[in-house]
């Protein structure tokens, strides 16, 4: 198989007409007005956190983005590792920086990494991954891309805004790295890198000085990912790769090669990292993700998430993770010290979030699963599908039951193993610790009537306590 082709920049596949201008020095094009500029605008929401290579971005990378001295579209990219089999909280940042240029009318490419995945990237983290198996891999990538295209969708059908948007494309590395034999692969590449340079790495050295060290396969991990630059930049025109705040050894590593052997500039954008309450990294790692894939975190879990999250970080959330208006914001922020307990901010927050991820649907979905469970709403209860009252009650035992004449509450509560047998279970009834869809009862020989412990629905929730639930699904009534 043949080596790799390194040599200067060519257009390959991607689509739009060829304007020279943009490739000419930055330095000789009319200097970006600044204040207004797409990248001012997002650092000013606090997504855009630094940017890569410090010297010469205040003119060169604003004026690369604004489309009035620019107007061939940039593109611009961000991976993401199959590493599960869902993206989580932690990485919506990064895609509302990939969304916010796009609405700004660039193409981006959201790039799941099929092949990175199986070395795994150190950055950030304290001891190598569990190494995954191929078809473990080419799992996750496939469940990613859908998830990936799935958000694009929504986004695209859900909050638009009237302008001209860029493109959304979703790519998987291996497609590239399946075809290339190793040692081509480090005879065409390898030479381009310099030992010293990587081993620099803030990522590297902390690995290097932890007790377990650093494997071969992750000191790799960045070269990889510099490759993936520079291919995209000779095929797609890619100029900016978008990543977290730990990423920006990797980005430089793009930069410095693509650089050495093109002499073409090329910039990074990282964006923050979203935190817990104690400081750790949301994600599958620290064992506090909370997923986008509904099948891993519901709606209503992700709708929650936002809903508690504390007024001191509310305002800094509706900024980072919603396309509203900064004084739409500041409105909202307004109310919300007039009205603190309506919580206004946090449910903004929530639905806009839960509309992105999850469509219209999903959001309905979470706000009839919250005035079920928190408003004790028989309409609601009415309304949820058997997918709604599992992810809701997660841990609540689902059974299915005919309706036998003359069913009534201790006969139900004993069905479903619910209450123990014998005179402490029939107590428990008598003594007022059973509820039936949210109605306290007390009489335990009471028949069943539909309207009343049997909703429209077929469904009966059962709770006994405050916290233990049982779920009833009535057939053929």
């Amino acid at each position: 198989m043949a080596a790799p082709i390194l040599r200067s920049f060519s257009w390959g596949r991607w689509s739009g007409t060829l304007n020279l201008s943009v490739f000419l020095p930055l330095g000789l094009r009319k200097a970006h007005s600044g204040a207004q500029g797409l990248l001012a605008a997002q650092k000013a929401r606090g997504l855009f956190k630094d940017f890569f290579p410090e010297t010469g971005t205040k003119i060169e990378l604003p004026e690369l983005f604004d489309r009035g001295t620019a107007s061939f579209p940039q593109t611009i990219y961000c991976g993401f590792d199959p590493t599960a089999d869902s993206l989580h909280v932690g990485h919506l940042l990064a895609l509302l920086g990939l969304f916010h240029l796009q609405r700004a009318g660039h193409n981006v490419i959201a790039l799941v990494g099929g092949a990175t995945a199986r070395l795994g990237d150190p950055s950030g983290r304290t001891k190598e991954r569990e190494a995954l198996e191929t078809e473990r891999v080419r799992v996750n990538a496939r469940a990613l891309r859908l998830g990936l295209e799935a958000l694009a969708a929504n986004h695209q059908q859900l909050f638009t805004d009237g302008r001209s948007w860029g493109s959304f494309t979703v790519l998987d590395n291996s497609a590239w790295y399946q075809k290339q034999h190793l040692v081509d692969f480090l005879a065409a590449v390898g030479g381009h890198f310099r030992m010293g340079t990587l081993l620099s790495r803030q990522s590297v050295q902390l690995r290097l000085k932890s007790p377990e060290g650093m494997s071969l396969a992750e000191f790799f991990y960045q070269v990889l990912q510099a490759y993936d630059f520079y291919y995209l930049f000779q095929h797609y025109g890619c100029r900016v790769q978008l990543g977290g705040s730990d990423q920006l050894g990797n980005i430089m590593s793009g930069y410095e090669f693509i650089n050495k052997l093109t002499g073409e500039d090329v910039f990074g954008i990282t964006v923050p990292l979203i935190t817990s309450t104690t400081g750790a990294k949301l994600g599958k790692s620290a064992g506090n993700a909370v997923w986008l894939n509904r099948d891993k975190t519901s709606p209503f879990e992700l709708y929650q998430f936002f809903v508690r999250q504390p007024d001191d970080s509310v305002e800094r959330y509706l900024k980072l993770f919603t396309f509203l208006p900064l004084p739409e914001i500041d409105h909202i922020m307004q109310l919300h010290v007039k009205e603190p307990e309506r919580r206004g901010p946090q449910k903004r927050l929530a639905a806009e979030v839960t509309k992105l991820v999850h469509g219209r649907e999903g959001l309905d979905s979470a706000k009839r699963c919250t005035q079920a469970l928190y408003h004790s709403s028989i309409d609601a209860l009415e309304v949820m599908s058997d997918e709604e009252l599992k992810e809701l009650f997660k841990e609540a035992p689902f059974s299915e039951f005919f309706l036998d004449p003359g069913t009534n509450v201790l006969d139900t509560c004993r069905k479903a193993n619910a209450i123990p047998d014998g005179p402490r279970g029939y107590r428990m009834i008598t003594e007022g610790g059973v509820s039936i869809n949210h109605q306290q009862v007390t009489n335990p020989e009471s028949v069943l009537i539909v309207g009343q412990h049997i909703l429209k629905n077929g469904l009966s929730l059962l709770k006994i306590g405050k916290r233990n639930f049982y779920i009833i699904k009535w057939l053929q009534l």
